[in-house]
């Protein structure tokens, strides 16, 4: 089914309108939810019936509170079998990123904080002991990204039988991330489609994804809310032709002249984001770097600062296009213009969310302006450019140094290098290496005492066996041994009777 974006974030239909269970309602009234959002309109009626959804949105939009609230829903008014176990999730929940992985979490235990039912996150990174005891202890509705859920699914940690509610957020991303078969592989253990409820939600309904929900769905109601643009209706979009010297003073720049106190930097690189992050320290910028290898326990703690707006710029690679949902963010700058114009819709939908207005700068340099044409046909409108003023162009301080992490083989050319331990002991290998030398000087010292020919040298070093054989070469050739007088005539003479 189809529907159109309307003008306003918020349909007229309320929350109280639908039969929510009183501890659901209690959950969603304390959350400051009144009204629908067009997804949530949309969807919650099949859901509620027990119908299987594949609905599409744009990022930013409540699919989150759709899909929750549907599982509560249906948890309560269909309570576990008797046989359950503690360990066995009622409701799985897959997420493509640790960082929607621990947003829907959040997400979950505010709406279902009455419901009386255990939510736990799973998800690579950090706490693998505490969350594996999590799951032990008990669990009803487990969220997580596929990787971490299938680990602790194969050793045994839960299983899927009692299942009753399937959900898998932004499915199209999965398959980005080439998460598919991981899916595909826990839902064949999982009950029948017929027996359980089933929700996919996407950004887009593309073929891949529609094959997905029908393969593995009941019959899903298709639900669709279509808006006039692809991007979000309420973010201003705007471009700039940089040099590439000029893309630092510039951002530098952007930020002096601009008071929004929510920002997000996107760049493609680890690399670049350690130089913006190296000026922004010397350049009196309050910002924190996001990248794909920080440590999860860290990408918590700046994530919390910047929610908390304790920090004002976060610089991030595109491990934060999808699941990072920040409130008041009003501001995200495309440092480095995507490759892949989808990516570029889910960058700029960090900003605009839940009705606000927001602004998407963009830097086409001469590394990434070819990927502005592409984008422009995929949203369907041309971006308006504006112009770089001398205003705009603040002169940098130079940057702090960034220290990097040694590589491997540095680590083991260190190791050669200085081959002992802290203690000062060698390392085993290097023992026994050490050994031999000291043997072998120890022999040197020994044959340069009393004066010897090379040849006796020789002999001493390769001693041999009782039938002439060298030990180093038994069974495979004889030693030379020296021709005594006359043989040669003798084997002549032989040699000559025999013609």
């Amino acid at each position: 089914m189809l529907y159109t974006m309307s003008e306003q974030h918020l349909t007229t239909t309320k929350f109280s309108s639908f039969d929510l269970p009183p501890e659901v309602l209690q959950g969603v009234e304390e959350s400051g939810f009144s009204y629908c959002t067009p997804i949530q309109a949309a969807s919650l009626p099949f859901a509620l019936q027990g119908k299987d959804i594949a609905g599409q949105a744009q990022t930013g939009t409540g699919k989150t509170a759709a899909f929750l609230l549907a599982a509560y829903v249906h948890l309560i008014k269909n309570p576990a079998a008797e046989a359950r176990q503690k360990n066995q999730p009622r409701c799985i929940i897959l997420a493509p990123t640790r960082e929607l992985a621990v947003q829907i979490h959040k997400d979950a235990e505010m709406l279902g904080k009455y419901t009386g039912l255990k939510h736990v996150a799973v998800y690579g990174g950090t706490g693998y002991d505490t969350q594996k005891q999590a799951l032990v202890d008990g669990v009803d509705l487990l969220i997580g990204t596929p990787g971490r859920v299938i680990d602790y699914f194969k050793q045994g940690v839960f299983d899927l039988k009692q299942l009753q509610v399937l959900i898998l957020d932004e499915a199209d991303r999965m398959f980005d991330l080439g998460f598919v078969d991981d899916i595909r592989y826990l839902i064949r253990r999982m009950p029948a489609p017929d027996k359980r409820l089933s929700m996919l939600f996407s950004a887009t309904l593309s073929h891949r994804v529609n094959e997905l929900a029908y393969e593995h769905m009941n019959d899903p109601e298709e639900v669709i809310i279509k808006s006039e643009n692809v991007t979000a209706d309420r973010v201003r979009q705007e471009v700039y032709y940089p040099a590439m010297d000029e893309k630092i003073p510039l951002l530098l720049g952007l930020l002096s002249n601009r008071d929004d106190s929510k920002i997000v930097v996107f760049i493609n690189t680890k690399r670049v984001a350690e130089k913006i992050n190296a000026y922004f320290q010397t350049n009196n910028i309050n910002g924190a770097m996001l990248s794909g290898d920080v440590p999860q326990n860290k990408r918590l703690r700046i994530m919390e600062d910047f929610t908390a707006g304790k920090t004002r710029v976060l610089v991030a690679t595109d491990v934060a296009a999808r699941g990072l949902h920040v409130d008041d963010v009003s501001l995200v700058i495309n440092f480095d213009l995507p490759n892949d114009a989808e990516d570029y819709v889910h960058r700029i939908g960090r900003t605009g969310r839940a009705g606000a207005s927001g602004v998407a700068i963009n830097f086409a340099c001469e590394d990434y302006a070819m990927s502005l044409p592409d984008i422009e046909q995929y949203i369907g409108h041309k971006i308006s450019v504006s112009k770089i003023t001398n205003e705009l162009l603040v002169t940098p301080k130079a940057p702090a140094r960034i220290e990097r992490k040694k590589k491997l083989h540095d680590r083991k050319s260190a190791q050669k290098a200085n081959p002992q331990h802290k203690t000062g002991t060698p390392h085993h290998h290097k023992k026994k290496k050490a050994t031999k030398q000291n043997g072998k000087k120890q022999h040197e010292n020994k044959q340069h005492a009393k004066p010897h020919s090379h040849r006796n040298q020789d002999i001493k070093a390769k001693p041999t066996s009782d039938n002439g054989m060298t030990k180093k070469s038994a069974g495979l050739s004889k030693q030379i041994q020296p021709v005594k007088p006359g043989l040669i005539k003798t084997f002549l003479n032989k040699l000559i009777s025999g013609f």
